[in-house]
């Protein structure tokens, strides 16, 4: 027993010259053995009193490196892990999970608006009935006009032929695809008309603007499209029905309800977000600083209008054939491919004719304005189209629902090409700073 203490005494003495062995909570000191830290061991001990005490500990004890401040005192229960640590380790596990969530949160918003809508249509008809949709929009433009920048009104109006081909576009020329539409034959005969009467549409109201901010393209030129588009069309959208899908037969708007919906729910936040920004230096500097938060915000209001369609259409859609339904979607999806096709192609021609490289539809941020907002139909102008026609073209529910599909797939598929482009800017960048 005496050889035994005497060899402890020679592990624990330590090297002259030495510090005593220290960790974060524990001190060791030797020739006499005192413990500080949570559990307490009473006072300095003498030697005499060793083997005795020795023989009460029950549990091995084992010391870490104090380099490494997440190592603690244990014992055979196991490591006892600090919070700060743990949370350390949790958010760096989840930080692939977050940066997914952070460069595809639009069209995930949009998704998780459509799968709320089937599965609980309540909600969403009765965000319907207090106007939540219009509510949405006039958010979506009092955020753009918080954050549109003079100088961004300056480039809209120096790209002013981007933006008359684009009114050209939504007015003249989409509409015209309308006829090659209406040689399908599918039954009912209305998704096809329906599909024919959305291209006929301005543009979004709020989606296409939010597309091309979250783009870094020119959002003031995607504003001015916007409005115009929605104003004009309120006079040039019956012309096109009468001529392209009623063979002639008059077709009337509400046009002054219309128009003050329209003014009220777009041309008024626009006006008011940039009078605030432009009175108080405050704002305009918040505005400017968290310009991720208010995209995300975007996001989450641009994902309430199709919530509340789908929650609206969800009846119609359960008494409709799901194959004939798939078919309705997938041709609204190819109708919008075709026209970014459409007017990605004119892009390249307007290019090649008006100085290649250094004309003014070649610059990528009033390219992908136009590209965005030039291939987008709105669906409530639509909406407001049929219950004007009293069942001229057939069921009215009928010729929406397609529609309502042809609307989703736009923005979804548009949000999941503008993360694609981010991706792709963010790693060029990454390239050239490198």
């Amino acid at each position: 027993m005496a050889g035994a203490y005497q060899a402890l005494l020679n592990l624990t003495s330590p090297v002259a010259g030495a510090p005593p062995f220290r960790s974060r909570k524990h001190t060791f000191t030797t020739p006499h053995l005192s413990f500080s830290g949570n559990r307490s061991f009473g006072a300095t001990r003498s030697n005499s009193l060793l083997p005795r005490e020795l023989r009460s500990v029950t549990r091995t004890l084992v010391i870490r490196n104090s380099a490494n401040p997440a190592q603690e005192f244990q014992g055979n229960d196991g490591p006892n892990q600090p919070p700060q640590v743990f949370a350390s380790t949790f958010l760096a596990s989840a930080k692939p999970l977050l940066n997914f969530v952070g460069s595809n949160f639009l069209p995930l918003a949009l998704i998780s608006g459509v799968t709320l809508g089937l599965i609980n249509p309540s909600l969403g008809c009765l965000a319907h009935k207090y106007h939540v949709a219009k509510f949405s929009t006039c958010g979506i433009f009092l955020i753009s006009g918080l954050t549109l920048r003079s100088e961004e009104v300056g480039a809209a109006v120096a790209a002013w032929p981007v933006g008359l081909y684009g009114l050209a576009s939504i007015l003249l020329l989409t509409p015209l695809f309308s006829k090659i539409i209406l040689l399908i034959h599918l039954q009912p005969q209305e998704f096809v008309t329906g599909l024919a009467l959305f291209c006929c549409m301005p543009t979004t109201l709020s989606s296409g603007v939010a597309l091309t901010r979250l783009a870094g393209g020119n959002s003031a030129l995607a504003l001015a499209m916007t409005v115009l588009s929605s104003l004009l069309g309120i006079l040039i959208v019956p012309f096109s029905i009468s001529k392209l899908i009623a063979g002639g037969v008059g077709a009337s708007l509400p046009a002054d309800q219309l128009f003050r919906s329209l003014i009220l729910t777009l041309l008024t936040p626009l006006i008011f977000g940039k009078a605030l920004r432009e009175s108080f230096k405050g704002v305009a500097d918040f505005c400017d600083n968290n310009r991720k938060l208010l995209s995300c915000v975007n996001a989450i209001l641009l994902s309430l209008v199709p919530w509340i369609q789908v929650s609206r259409s969800r009846s119609l859609l359960l008494m409709v054939k799901l194959e004939v339904f798939l078919v309705a979607v997938v041709m609204g999806a190819v109708l919008h491919l075709t026209l970014l096709g459409f007017n990605a192609l004119s892009i390249q021609i307007l290019c090649g004719i008006s100085g290649g490289n250094k004309s003014i539809f070649a610059n990528k941020e009033n390219s992908s304005a136009l590209l965005l907002v030039a291939s987008q139909k709105t669906l409530p102008v639509l909406v407001a189209v049929v219950d004007q026609l009293g069942g001229s073209f057939g069921e009215s529910g009928l010729l929406v629902l397609p529609c309502v599909a042809a609307h989703l797939n736009q923005i979804i598929m548009d949000s999941f090409f503008v993360s694609f482009w981010n991706k792709k800017k963010q790693s060029l960048g990454d390239n050239k700073s490198a």
